[in-house]
């Protein structure tokens, strides 16, 4: 070390006061590891600048960027806490506690209600970081409070789904949820509603397997992992290679699982479009005019790409 680093540099930051400096300006891309400054990533909606890949974010941010300002967030019933006295390594109730102060939620599932571009809606979001967003009761219990704060509204039901599946440490409880949501998700239906599904990375397990595919409409984000079981275990179940992209949203809109993939920037305006065409009056004698880009996600295809190539007549056999 020299003079300069033990002497004068000690005399300049007291001269000009040490300030301490945040750890969280710069975020590094999961996706391409570049670095992001905070406020950029903030302005882009935690969508990486560089090469678009969409991060995780928490419920409280889903419900932010979706709504309008002045929604309401939506008290959930308490449900029962370790009903089964699970521990493994700990126990579960000290799990639940630490993840509940981490995420200041009760449970992995927020609900608030207000409009999208003034259009009423209910929307349900998953907290991933909170036990990888598993369901549990108090999951089941938000959905099922989702769903009939939606049909007292009279609005649309929208739920963003990214889970893991059910929570292990509730066993058969957790797994009842399922049967449950699904009732839930009829319950909007029956009400002449829409329920829409938005899939964020990743919807997987109990939650792909219940009321995540019983949507009105399905859409989901860019590359976001839609599935049952993983991947290692269905090729070591069916002693298969997976084709490539398999269980990414992309390849599940082009094998008609997915209605739209939509980039989280386009996505307040695409669910306003949607619930207009869902919900809006038309006038008799009119033929209402979708959105340009509605159109287009949603337009069968030509009826000339599904008829059967046409068959060569076979050629006569030569004369001897």
């Amino acid at each position: 070390m020299n003079w300069i680093s033990e002497w004068a540099l000690p005399k300049i930051q007291t001269w000009l006061g040490r300030k301490e400096v945040p750890d969280n300006l710069w975020h590094k891309c999961p996706a391409c590891e570049q670095m992001i400054f905070h406020r950029d990533l903030e302005r882009a909606l935690h969508v990486c600048t560089h090469c678009g890949h969409h991060m995780r974010i928490p419920a409280a941010k889903r419900i932010e960027y979706t709504l309008d300002p002045g929604f309401q967030r939506i008290e959930l019933p308490k449900a029962p806490v370790d009903p089964l006295r699970f521990r493994d390594q700990r126990k579960y109730a000290d799990r639940l506690k630490e993840a509940q102060a981490k995420a200041a939620m009760d449970d992995a599932v927020m609900v608030a209600h207000g409009t999208i571009e003034g259009r009423r809606a209910v929307v349900a979001a998953f907290e991933f970081g909170f036990m990888g967003g598993s369901m549990s009761p108090g999951v089941g219990e938000a959905i099922v409070t989702a769903a009939r704060l939606a049909v007292l509204q009279d609005a649309p039901l929208i739920v963003f789904t990214a889970s893991g599946g059910a929570r292990m440490q509730e066993g058969a409880v957790s797994l009842m949820q399922m049967p449950r949501t699904v009732i839930a998700t009829q319950m909007v239906k029956e009400a002449g509603l829409p329920f829409i599904v938005v899939m964020a990375d990743p919807t997987t397990g109990g939650v792909t397997a219940s009321f995540a595919m019983l949507g009105d409409i399905h859409i989901a984000e860019p590359k976001a992992l839609i599935g049952f079981a993983g991947a290692r275990v269905i090729e070591q179940t069916v002693r298969e290679t997976l084709p490539e992209g398999f269980q990414r949203a992309e390849y599940l809109l082009e094998h008609g699982i997915l209605d739209m993939v939509v980039k989280r920037g386009e996505m307040r305006e695409r669910l306003a479009q949607v619930i207009s065409l869902l919900r809006e009056p038309v006038l008799p004698g009119t033929v209402p005019e979708p959105a340009p880009a509605l159109a287009d996600a949603m337009a069968p295809a030509p009826v000339d790409a599904m008829k059967p190539a046409p068959v060569a007549a076979p050629k006569a056999a030569p004369e001897a």
